[in-house]
């Protein structure tokens, strides 16, 4: 690793972006922040940038941008202000730039992705839509501009690490890879009573301290769907290799299975600055600031299929991630472009709850996508499928 790595961190103000910082705290002199950007946060930016001093900020909103140049001006910080997507793609790929934590939520985070993977940075990838919208185009940007791709979600950095360190050697080894979940805050609810849940009952994680979108993602399951979708992509499984096991207390964040039948898996506290850690300095590992693991006060470990009958009638969504990977090129966006959708509706009150998964349901039934080569076409049907979302939701809200 070089004396001192020069880091973007696209999405400074969501959970992810504030423990990286977190942990790049911990590490003075051995890391530089090129740039930190954000959709709207001002204020929070703004003391981002007071204590970090990066070199850029990047508002995606003008409004928010033209706000931040003002007041970083007149706090007379060496700040240079920048707004728009043009400007989160520029300093993704900046020649001075190492390693790119991607934390951006959502589909916006795309283009800055495949903008880091086409000049070969190091990075570190928490925006699971890249890999879910992105795919094979995205997969195709990585191997082209030779960037290092690090899982930084909980379970696929576990199952990184659990792997054996030849990938090349992961297919002739490797017989499944087994995702955990907690649950979420609805794991022993009653299914006939989840038309009622409210958004702050469903942002109340047992576990994890999360962002909305993700909190209620999890609720659903929607969020293992859309892990499923990314290890397919990430580790080159079949979705036939792809498996999830309920885990209530996220000790184990994910598994491997072997071809001789044994079992590795990864441990810690549930706490997003270990994976962020380790994405930052792999090979080596540094402190991440997280609580070490106490065996002596750890409860007992269980586990549940998610095969039970009332875990199905509790996830519909989750078994439209090997419905998405079987189908047509473009599915597995689709699908993520209507959970957005769906999911933003609940969270402002337009929809229930359960709707989520009938708009998801519904938005696949009703785009028949080409499949995509580039990103424009990529952008062309996430546009389609947030505009047959809107119809749907228009139908049943």
């Amino acid at each position: 690793m070089k004396t001192q790595q020069c880091i973007t961190i696209l999405g400074s103000t969501g959970s992810i972006g504030t423990s990286t910082l977190d942990v790049l705290s911990r590490h003075p002199g051995q890391y530089r922040i090129h740039a930190l950007t954000a959709s709207s946060q001002v204020e929070l930016m703004l003391a981002q940038c007071a204590k970090f001093q990066p070199e850029v900020a990047v508002m995606v909103q003008e409004s928010a941008g033209r706000q931040l140049a003002d007041r970083v001006r007149a706090e007379g910080l060496p700040v240079q202000v920048r707004w728009g997507a043009a400007a989160l793609d520029e300093v993704a790929s900046a020649p001075q730039v190492d390693a790119v934590m991607a934390a951006i939520v959502g589909a916006a985070g795309l283009s800055p992705c495949i903008a880091a993977a086409r000049t070969g940075k190091r990075l570190m990838l928490a925006n699971k839509e890249a890999l879910v919208v992105g795919g094979e185009v995205f997969m195709g940007a990585v191997r082209e501009g030779g960037a290092l791709l690090l899982p930084i979600d909980s379970e696929h950095s576990a199952i990184f690490q659990s792997l054996p360190e030849d990938p090349a050697s992961w297919q002739r080894r490797v017989q499944k890879i087994i995702l955990t979940a907690s649950g979420g805050p609805f794991r022993t609810r009653d299914p006939r009573t989840l038309r009622d849940v409210t958004p702050e009952q469903a942002c109340a994680h047992p576990n994890w301290v999360m962002g909305r979108k993700i909190s209620v993602d999890s609720a659903t399951m929607m969020n293992k769907a859309l892990e499923v979708i990314e290890a397919r992509y990430l580790f080159g499984m079949s979705p036939e290799q792809l498996e999830v096991v309920i885990h209530p207390q996220s000790v184990i964040h994910s598994m491997v299975q072997y071809r001789d039948h044994s079992v590795v898996a990864q441990l810690g506290t549930p706490d997003m600055r270990v994976p962020i850690a380790y994405g930052l300095s792999w090979p080596e590992r540094i402190e991440s600031g997280a609580s070490a693991l106490d065996f002596h006060a750890l409860a007992a470990m269980t586990f549940e299929a998610m095969d039970e009958p009332e875990h199905l009638l509790r996830f519909p969504g989750l078994g439209l991630a090997w419905e998405t990977l079987r189908g047509v090129h473009g599915s597995c966006a689709v699908l993520n472009a209507a959970n957005e959708v769906a999911v933003d509706a609940f969270l402002n009150k337009r929809i229930r709850f359960d709707q989520i998964h009938d708009v998801n349901r519904a938005t696949l039934d009703g785009v028949v996508s080409v499949p995509p080569v580039n990103l424009e076409d990529l952008l062309a049907l996430d546009k389609q499928s947030r505009l047959q979302a809107e119809q749907v939701l228009k139908r049943i809200a």
